[in-house]
């Protein structure tokens, strides 16, 4: 399989490479990372012909969307596929005041959750004004999740306000033509398909819900997508680090270090790639791919060198055989779609 294989993203008019670079290391996520080491890792993900790269407000309070910015400048606008997200607004804050949370170091403002119609059209504009672009292609609500707001009551609350307000507003945007295609970012499917029921989305960005390790996305939602044109775009498919690593002690899963379960699953997952010859990661990156809504994978990247691994680890051949001793093994589910 090749990563710059164009693929269409479901019913919209968009064409994006089944690799795209996720932009949360490149705000600082765990680690800080310089200016010049962030640029070199977008500018190396467009040497290797990555051309969909996705970005936040949220990933270091804008230093994620200002690095990016910053090299994709200097290419012609019309040659690259740019997501970002609304749902926070960056308030200016005194540094000794912000709580970066999982960003090791962040921008001087403090992320304000605002799904109303005036909320995501100020986001939509500071993005381009942070990004430098007249345009943004994909536009996502983010994190409409429970896991996010602290509970469902508290979700369903925030999804009641973007659908009265900000859900307006990406409509308008999308018929202005200021954005091609409009949808969500979010850590659970349950909380897409409720969304995809009640709005006009064209795509979804979903994070470590749909990967080697897990597939109940496959029971109503994925199947909602496919019948209705919905692409689908799968981040985090290495589950924030175990499906790369294995499960090796610090192994982490889902932002936290993995439970036992999840290692030992992970374990008897590897174990049939190492009998095929494979490595964990290539099956992680390629898995999603074989589904026919799923348009890319964005794994993230705080350097060079980790860009041309992810191509290299993307690029292997994974025989047939491999997934079915998986189904087999009851390691994968066994309508799970394969490459």
């Amino acid at each position: 399989m090749k990563h710059t294989q164009g693929r269409r993203l479901g019913r919209t008019s968009l064409s994006v490479t089944s690799m795209g670079l996720g932009g949360a290391p490149l705000g600082n996520l765990f680690a800080e990372l310089a200016d010049a080491e962030a640029h070199d890792t977008v500018t190396r993900a467009w040497q290797e012909g990555i051309r969909l790269f996705d970005t936040a407000p949220f990933y270091g309070h804008g230093d994620s969307e200002r690095r990016m910015g910053e090299v994709l400048r200097e290419y012609g606008r019309d040659g690259f596929v740019l997501s970002t997200k609304v749902g926070r607004l960056l308030e200016p804050c005194p540094p000794d005041k912000v709580d970066g949370g999982q960003f090791a170091k962040t921008l001087p403002f403090r992320p304000v959750f605002d799904y109303s119609y005036d909320g995501v059209m100020r986001s939509f504009e500071d993005s381009l004004q942070r990004i430098a672009t007249p345009r943004i292609d994909i536009l996502f609500a983010h994190d409409l999740d429970a896991w996010t707001h602290g509970g469902e009551a508290a979700r369903d609350a925030r999804v009641k306000e973007f659908m009265a307000g900000g859900y307006r507003a990406l409509v308008e945007l999308r018929d202005q033509g200021a954005v091609t295609a409009i949808g969500a970012g979010l850590n659970e499917w349950q909380a897409c398909e409720f969304l995809a029921r009640q709005g006009d989305f064209d795509c979804f960005l979903l994070a470590g819900r749909y990967t080697l390790l897990e597939q109940e996305a496959l029971a109503t939602f994925l199947p909602l997508c496919e019948e209705r044109g919905i692409g689908i775009i799968v981040g985090g498919p290495y589950n924030t680090g175990i499906l790369a690593t294995g499960a090796v002690e610090g192994a982490t899963y889902d932002y936290a270090p993995a439970a036992p379960e999840i290692m030992k699953r992970v374990g008897e997952i590897e174990a049939v790639c190492v009998r095929h010859g494979v490595g964990l990661a290539s099956a992680a990156l390629q898995f999603p791919l074989g589904h026919p809504a799923v348009a890319a994978v964005i794994p993230g990247a705080r350097t060079p060198a980790e860009v041309a691994i992810n191509v290299e680890t993307f690029g292997r051949e994974i025989p047939a055989d491999l997934w079915a001793e998986l189904k087999a093994e009851g390691l994968l589910r066994p309508d799970a779609p394969t490459p």
